[in-house]
Parts: C-alpha cells; sequence; structure tokens
C-alpha cells in the first residue's frame, strides 16, 4: 500500500504544478476530552483520556472538473497507544464527465438510510478506535466508475487492498475482554490483504423514493473473533476475515413530514447465511411553538438471523431518537438515542449535540450509558464505560 500512495503523489504533484482553476486548503485541529464515570473494569485501563486530532484537507480542480482530493488524519492519545494513529482518509484523483466520473486512488463511500444503524455501508472499514458508533472510516484504495443514465445510476468498484480494523488496546477504554490482537489477524483468502474485492450498485430516484441496490464480493469488513492465545500465552480475540457475498438494498421515502427508512442485506460466507435489516421512519415536528425550532422523532428496529452468534450487538433491537435542529446562526443541534434489547435488559442511552463558537470554532459533546448487559452480551465488557466526550474544534 506504501508504493501505491508513493505512486499517487508523485502523479498528483506532478500535475499540481499546472495551471489549475481552483485550489483551497481548509480543515481542523481538535482537542478532544473523555471522562469516565467508573473507575476502570481491567487492569492497565486509564481512568480518563485527553488528545488532539488533526484533519487537514487540499482541494485542486482544473479547468474542465478534473480533481484530486488529500485528506491525512492522525490523533494523539494520552491513554491508549492504538488510538495514536494515522490514516489518509482520502487521496485521490477525480475525472467528470457527462455521462460518466472516474475516481482512482484512496476514498471514502457511504451508504445507508438509517440514522442509528447503517448495515449496508461496506466499502470503507470502521475505525473503531475514533468512534464506537462506528461512523468513522478508514480510507479504501479503489477505483470507482460510475455510469450515470435518465434511469439511474451504475457504480462499479475494484478495490484492491483490504484495511483491516482498528481496536483499543489493553490501555483503552471502551475495549473487549480479552483484548483483540490485530498482529495475529487472519484471512480466509490466501492472498490477505491483498484479497481484490468488487462491487457493483445501482441507485436511482423516483418521485419521494431513493432506491440502491448492491453486491458486494470479497473480504468482510466487520471480522469474526476467535479466542486464542499470543506469543506470551495471554488469552486473546483473534479478527478472523472471512471471504463473502452480499446483497444489500437501502430506501428512502420522503412523505410531507414522515421520512421512511430501511436497509437490508443477505450475506453467504460467513458462516452459511444470515439476513439482516433495519428500518423505521422519522416524523418532523416543524416550528415548535411558532419558533425555528425543528423536532424528529425517530423510531427504528433491528434485526439479524443469526442471534447471538451475530458479530454485532445489534441481533433484535428497537430504537428511540430525538433530534432536534435549533435552526440558529451557531448550527445548534441535539440528537438522542435509546437502544433497547428486546430480549434482556440491555440498553445504551447517547447523547450528541453540537455548536458553532464564533465562526471557526466548533465544540461537540457526546454521552454514551450502558445498561443491563448480560455477561453474553457483546459489549458486557463496557458495563463499567459511561462516558462524557467533549470536543472543541478550529476548523480553517
Amino acid at each position: 500500500m506504501n508504493r501505491l500512495i508513493t505512486r499517487l503523489l508523485a502523479i498528483i504533484l506532478l500535475l499540481c504544478s499546472s495551471p489549475a482553476a481552483a485550489q483551497d486548503f481548509s480543515g481542523y485541529l481538535a482537542a478532544e476530552a473523555n471522562i469516565f464515570v467508573h473507575q476502570p473494569t481491567y487492569d492497565g485501563q486509564s481512568s480518563h483520556s485527553i488528545s488532539i486530532a488533526a484533519q487537514p484537507e487540499l482541494y485542486h480542480e482544473w479547468a474542465g472538473g478534473t480533481s484530486f482530493t488529500f485528506v491525512p488524519f492522525g490523533r494523539l492519545d494520552s491513554a491508549d497507544p492504538n488510538r495514536t494513529h494515522g490514516d489518509i482518509r482520502e487521496l485521490n484523483m477525480f475525472w467528470i464527465d457527462d455521462s460518466w466520473e472516474f475516481r482512482i486512488g484512496i476514498g471514502k463511500v457511504f451508504w445507508g438510510a438509517t440514522e442509528f444503524v447503517h448495515l449496508v455501508d461496506i466499502i470503507n472499514q470502521t475505525d473503531i478506535v475514533e468512534s464506537i458508533d462506528a461512523e468513522e472510516k478508514l480510507g479504501q484504495p479503489m477505483g470507482h466508475l460510475s455510469l450515470l443514465n435518465d434511469w439511474g445510476v451504475v457504480e462499479l468498484f475494484i478495490l484492491p487492498y483490504f484495511r483491516e480494523r482498528t481496536f483499543p488496546g489493553v490501555e483503552g477504554r471502551l475495549r473487549t475482554e480479552p483484548i483483540v490482537d490485530t498482529e495475529l489477524a487472519s484471512y480466509e483468502s490466501g492472498k490477505q490483504q491483498s484479497n481484490t474485492d468488487f462491487a457493483v450498485r445501482y441507485s436511482h430516484t423516483l418521485g419521494d423514493w431513493d432506491l440502491g441496490i448492491y453486491h458486494f464480493s470479497g473480504t468482510s469488513r466487520d471480522p469474526t473473533l476467535i479466542p486464542g492465545a499470543d506469543e506470551h500465552g495471554q488469552v486473546v480475540l483473534i479478527p478472523y476475515y472471512e471471504q463473502i457475498n452480499q446483497t444489500a438494498v437501502d430506501l428512502q421515502m420522503v412523505s410531507g413530514e414522515w421520512l421512511w427508512k430501511l436497509e437490508a442485506l443477505h450475506r453467504v460466507g460467513q458462516g452459511d447465511h444470515f439476513t439482516a435489516a433495519t428500518g423505521g421512519f422519522e416524523y418532523s415536528f416543524i416550528g415548535i411553538n411558532d419558533s425555528a425550532v425543528d423536532l424528529g422523532v425517530i423510531v427504528e428496529y433491528v434485526y439479524d438471523s443469526r442471534g447471538s452468534s451475530a458479530t454485532t450487538p445489534f441481533q433484535d433491537d428497537v430504537i428511540l431518537g430525538l433530534r432536534l435542529a435549533f435552526n440558529d446562526l451557531r448550527d445548534t443541534t441535539l440528537l438522542a438515542g435509546w437502544f433497547q434489547d428486546r430480549h434482556t435488559a440491555a440498553k445504551i442511552i447517547q447523547l450528541e449535540a453540537g455548536r458553532r463558537i464564533g465562526e471557526l470554532f466548533k465544540l461537540s459533546l457526546e454521552l454514551r450509558v450502558f445498561c443491563g448487559q448480560p455477561e453474553n452480551d457483546p459489549l458486557h465488557s463496557l458495563r463499567n464505560d459511561d462516558h462524557l466526550q467533549l470536543e472543541l474544534a478550529y476548523y480553517f
């Protein structure tokens, strides 16, 4: 992968020496504090942590629409060496025409419709050390061709290199017990990380409906964690990345104040085969009490046919959410969610809020509480990891 990055940088530097139609340098610097309510559950864990992160972005465009994007990312964490890491989120060239678009390099692609759990989002690997909610992704080497037609968009992906999932280390909070030892990762494919994955997707908008359907063939982004031993004989969890074929659909429909959402997939190859789905609705109350504030009420349900053997903690869960958009000059927002397992007392309560301070700063808050996870729950090891995360970011 390092050779690929070196070649891409050389091409970009050569192209940048030519006259450009537009160039932009932006990004952010952020300071973050994680404050945990309870003492650590396991030896070696820290009570709290602070970190700093940076994500600059360089965008360069030539006449005719050809452009490139470079987005590196890095974080320095006081508690967990695994969270002190860097990544190239994007490094790609992009060409556009009336009937097609082509991107090559390292990029990010998001697929999905629901608010809280994104089952069908499979192109990029999850960066778990950045956020346990699986919203942060690692950059993915790819060739991406989009064919634009009146009857829809067809996208073709070639993914020549696999990115392994990140996991917290011994010192980190929000980790499993035993820990996940990424040094021992194994693969079903003999080519390991060099296995080439493929995906094809069709999407279209029909009136109030947005439809997407795709097929993916390659290495599963969510590994099966297998108990084993490290070189010192300590019990660890070993990530095993299987080969899968996955067909999935995402659907969204707007009707007045109602927004209906669905994501569903069928996967073959991780075990035997299974089906998973998440869906629901969001109803918006616009201008509460003649104010500028909008309130959204969200109800979603997550199902996984594997039950307790699933690689996700959400197999049969109801999620209730509230979204507040204040529509003020400071772009104040709030999103709250209650995740409830239908068969146990396990629940997760989370709150996300954000507000701009002046023109260049933004203050963000995340609160997450874990309640009643039984011993066989994948999140049982997080039972004492209720925490408040505060971030102050400077945007330039």
